[in-house]
This record gives structure tokens, sequence and C-alpha cells, in this order.
């Protein structure tokens, strides 16, 4: 299948290279002309511009795997190049409620708009991808070759209308937020608790076989505490990307207790505003593990 992709960073790129390994045609443009030249030596059509790209992309599907700011400009750019009945993804975060709005305006142009909320983060390419899709089930149906290609077995499903995968995918990353700050916090108790010298990556280890705290998340931590036991180099600042912001604006609108995820978003502001600690280290060490993410604030 073709497709047109926008945005190669951390996961998109390695998102197309999967598609690739898996004989589709990628058409890739990026305004890094790094990232388009490196996508090109793995095989995908390169294109120079939007313009280009959408001329490349003849069977008219186009993914944008960019953030979220960057949305509603390249889809109103896209809506003045591309066929009716063309399809346009969005597979980045971005706010449900804006994924809706977004739908109603590529359907005045005859367009599809599907949201997926993907993820996987760098580690995605080898394992694939999770994906929370919304969008009409035309389009769905249509695009199922690509999703299957970059999710595992029974890694995605169709939530329902448009929104609802970006919706799931907000859930997701707040739950995400509560998990790791509930790991921080015991590895943080473990260290500097009433028993001292307690080796975090055995008790990491320990927990990765066998007990019920055992996850991907842990995993990640205890090979981050096995390279830098002491996260020596680690300022402690933890960003917030804005889902779980969203998710407590909508939990807050229907009423809906979130006590453990509202203090895991609270520990990341406070650390933004200089109070950090080991397990705000360990945070920042676990979003570089599975995302990429810069480990100190970027200057």
């Amino acid at each position: 299948m073709k497709v047109g992709f926008i945005g190669l960073g951390k996961m998109g790129g390695n998102m197309t290279t999967r598609l690739l390994n898996d004989q589709h045609e990628v058409v890739v443009f990026d305004p890094n002309k790094e990232a388009v030249q490196a996508a090109a030596d793995r095989g995908a059509n390169a294109a120079d511009s939007l313009e280009d790209l959408v001329v490349k992309t003849e069977t008219a599907i186009f993914w944008l795997m960019i953030p979220s700011d960057y949305v509603d400009k390249e889809l109103d750019a896209l809506l003045k190049l591309v066929a009716p009945e063309s399809i346009i993804i969005d597979g980045g975060n971005s706010d449900f409620r804006l994924s809706q709005q977004r739908a109603e305006k590529a359907k005045q142009h005859n367009v599809h708009f599907v949201d997926i909320g993907t993820s996987g983060g760098v580690l995605g390419i080898e394992q694939g991808y999770a994906m929370m899709i919304g969008g009409d089930t035309e389009a769905v149906e249509k695009i199922t070759p690509l999703v299957e290609s970059l999710a595992p077995k029974d890694g995605w499903y169709h939530f329902g209308k448009p929104g609802s995968g970006h919706y799931v995918k907000m859930v997701h990353n707040a739950i995400e937020y509560g998990i790791m700050e509930s790991y921080a916090e015991g590895y943080r108790m473990l260290r500097e608790g009433p028993i001292a010298d307690i080796d975090l990556a055995a008790a990491g280890k320990v927990w990765q076989n066998g007990s019920i705290i055992e996850s991907l998340l842990n995993d990640l931590t205890k090979e981050a505490l096995e390279e830098n036991p002491t996260l020596e180099g680690i300022e402690g600042f933890v960003k917030e990307s804005g889902e779980t912001r969203w998710a407590l604006e909508v939990a807050k609108e229907h009423n809906l207790d979130t006590p453990a995820i509202q203090a895991a978003f609270d520990v990341r502001l406070e650390s933004q505003k200089g109070k950090t600690n080991f397990a705000t280290k360990l945070l920042a060490a676990m979003r570089n593990k599975f995302g990429g993410h810069a480990i100190n604030k970027e200057k």
C-alpha cells in the first residue's frame, strides 16, 4: 500500500522503516532534510515539499506524525491539495476535542480524518506500536494494511467515531503518569528509607520475574538503574506533554475523581519549578528509556 508520511522524528522515522520492511510504498516529507535523506536511504520516496508529496502519493492516504501544535497548519495545507475521498491520519498526541473538530473540517472537503493514538516510543520499531483508532469505518478499513504492519497482533482497535482514538490514548497517558510516579516513589523509598545500601537494580530484577508489579516500565527502570545507579547527571526536570493535562480537564468537567493522576501530574509541574529529588530524576530516566526524550531540560 502507498502512503504519504509527514514527520520523521523519533517515532515517525521508525514507523516508516517498519512500513518499508513490510513492503509498503512510503513517500516522505519533513523539514529536516537529513531525516528525509535517511528515509530515502532505507527505500522511501523523498518529497521536497508538501505539494510534491501529494503528487507522489497517488493512493491519497496521508499520515501525520508531528507535534500537536502543528497539526492544524498541516491539515489546512493538505485540505487545499488532496483529492476528495482522501484519508488524512493524525497519529500524534492530539487533544481528542480538536480531533473531533478537525474531522468535521475535513468532512466539509469530502476528506476522511482518522485519529490514531500511537504508543510504543523508540521501542516500537521492533515490538510494534499500540494503536487506538477513531474515525469512520470506511476509512479505517482502507488503512488497515498499514495499521497491521505497524501494530503487533491484537495491538490495535477501532474505537468508533472521530476523536475516540485520541481520547483512549489520552487516558492511556494519564495512567502512564500514575504508574511511573508510583515506581519512582517506590525506588526512592528503597534508596532513602530506613534500610541502607539496597541494590535498586537487583530489586527491579526480582520484581520483573514473577511479581505482580512486573511491567515494561519497570524493566526500563531497572535498565536505567543498572546503567546509572545514582542517576548522576540527571537534573530531575520532568516535562509534561499535554495529554494528562487534557485528561484532568475532562475528568473535572465530568466530575470524575482522579487523585493519583492529579498527584503525578503535580509532581511534574513542581519539578519544573526546581522541586526535584531521586524520584523525579528516575521519572526523567524512564521517559528517556521509552520515548527517547531529553533527559534534562532543553536549554
